[in-house]
């Protein structure tokens, strides 16, 4: 199946080093050859590059490598296509506009029958079930909020339910952002961690690629890294339950429980590990 990446930080921060090691699994450490995709949010813009070509020999995933662009929010998709031919527009991560906002969507999973998922307001331009649910998604967001809702947690109540009935349908790992939040919904494999100070070395498990975040950060930064699998060989993952919808803002992670538990606590990563990205000799490594 496919596997995801996301950011969010709590400043402009770029994403190389984290890309640089699941570029890799695009074809060379892994088989996920049919495709990949990113976007970052730039203020109230969205700046997407998409390729249906293997990430690990794509001269454009090789730009975006070595190319510093700061974001507080990314999502990155490499893909093993299960739903729809390998072309372009089947390319994650998808976007809609709501709100005045673009929303960016990518999957890893499965669903059976989601070409029956009833679509009021938006419809998929590529042949995925991915790209459906996400528009049925938007359609549900969009009837039950038809305005920015002035308070968040409803929105993330609501999501979570609306998320349990789409699991339902198979394997429903995603990533999901409003420009303001990361979104991420375990179905049957994420992982996370947050980097703050005191920060100090990673290295990459798919690339012979060391960073020493001390020497690419201030003390306040603070940046969260979503995955599908562990990027690194040093730092303390945490494996997301099967079911659990996390919500991240600017870095810090808050969790919503499964449906049947909707309280929204603080969730503290086990051990300290930070993050923020900037410029460095080797492609700005500090996603």
């Amino acid at each position: 199946m496919c596997e995801l990446l996301g950011m969010s930080a709590n400043v402009p921060t770029d994403i190389c080093f984290s890309f640089t090691g699941l570029m890799q699994r695009g074809g060379r450490t892994g088989p996920h050859r049919d495709g990949w995709g990113i976007a970052f949010y730039e203020g109230r813009g969205c700046r997407a590059f998409h390729d249906p070509l293997p990430s690990s020999n794509s001269e454009i995933a090789r730009l975006v490598q070595s190319y510093s662009i700061k974001s507080r929010v990314v999502i990155s998709h490499i893909r093993r296509a299960n739903r729809g031919s390998v072309c372009l527009e089947n390319t994650h991560p998808f976007t809609r506009e709501l709100w005045g906002r673009h929303w960016v969507f990518a999957h890893n999973g499965q669903l059976k029958g989601a070409k029956q998922l009833p679509l009021s307001f938006y419809r998929p331009i590529g042949t995925t079930d991915s790209e459906r649910a996400f528009c049925w998604l938007l359609d549900r967001i969009r009837e039950r909020f038809p305005q920015p809702p002035r308070h968040y947690p409803p929105l993330w109540r609501f999501l979570q339910s609306q998320v349990a009935q789409l699991n339902e349908h198979g394997i429903f790992n995603f990533l999901l952002s409003d420009s303001q939040h990361l979104y991420a919904h375990c179905s049957t494999q994420l992982c996370w961690l947050t980097r703050r100070a005191p920060f100090g070395k990673a290295c990459l498990m798919d690339a012979d690629v060391t960073v020493d975040f001390q020497q690419e950060t201030t003390p306040t930064d603070v940046v969260t890294i979503v995955a599908t699998r562990p990027l690194t060989t040093d730092e303390d993952w945490t494996i997301l339950k099967p079911g659990m919808l996390m919500v991240f803002t600017n870095g810090v992670p808050l969790q919503i429980t499964p449906a049947e538990d909707t309280r929204i606590s603080s969730a503290v990563p086990r051990r300290p590990d930070k993050l923020r990205s900037q410029p460095t000799a080797y492609a700005s490594k500090v996603g």
